[in-house]
């Protein structure tokens, strides 16, 4: 019985670390990729016109999981060949949440432009599925969410960085799947520009929360 009761506290504590690994992740990971692009704003207007939604949203979703587990897996390993590579990447990652969440009070400040919905032409799913990836594959920021600050932040978790990736890699299945097929019941609310700048506001503050969380708590 007491083996028992201590097995089962054992697990319990393991579901413990892994949720506390796993949230931060989902939440990192959701914030990242909530402000509007060029990817988003695709995903968003394939959704509007219910063209492809399935294809684009897998695509987006998956390419992000590669992406992540990149970073993932590759910082883990050269973080015990450089140990002074994960301070000087927690720090830079702090102080780039803290610019990044700074342009997002910015933006709420000055006023976000309402979202314009394209009504060209649907295309073939080929067409699309080459413009999802050049979207996602040619631009130099997602590197820098995925990779870099995903990876680095993940080393800070120990052997509970695959559940941090793993929440990631969750918030960027439910936000693009989200995306494209809520699109019809998002349009109209962020055809207003006050709907971004409470968007804003909300990415701001949990940029910022977690910097503090970097330089303060860990």
């Amino acid at each position: 019985m007491v083996a028992y009761g201590l097995t089962g506290a054992g697990c319990q504590e393991r579901e413990r670390d892994m949720t506390t690994a796993f949230l931060p992740g989902f939440a990192l990971g959701f914030s990242l990729i909530l402000a509007i692009g060029a990817q988003n704003a695709f995903v968003l207007r394939q959704g509007i016109r219910r063209a492809h939604v399935f294809a684009v949203c897998l695509t987006c979703a998956v390419s992000d999981a590669l992406l992540i587990a990149l970073g993932v897996s590759s910082f883990s390993v050269v973080a015990e060949a450089l140990p002074w590579l994960t301070p000087a990447f927690r720090y830079g990652g702090a102080a780039f949440l803290i610019v990044y969440g700074a342009k997002a009070f910015w933006a709420a400040w000055k006023g976000a432009d309402a979202l314009a919905v394209g009504r060209d032409g649907v295309g073939s799913l080929r067409a699309t599925i080459l413009t999802v990836l050049a979207l996602t594959w040619l631009n130099p920021h997602v590197y820098l969410d995925t990779v870099v600050l995903l990876g680095s932040i993940s080393t800070q978790y120990g052997e509970n960085a695959v559940w941090f990736g793993a929440g990631a890699v969750t918030s960027s299945f439910v936000f693009f799947f989200s995306l494209g097929y809520g699109a019809q019941l998002l349009a109209p609310l962020f055809a207003r520009p006050r709907a971004w700048q409470i968007l804003d506001i909300f990415v701001g503050l949990v940029m910022w929360a977690i910097a503090y969380k970097l330089i303060f708590l860990i």
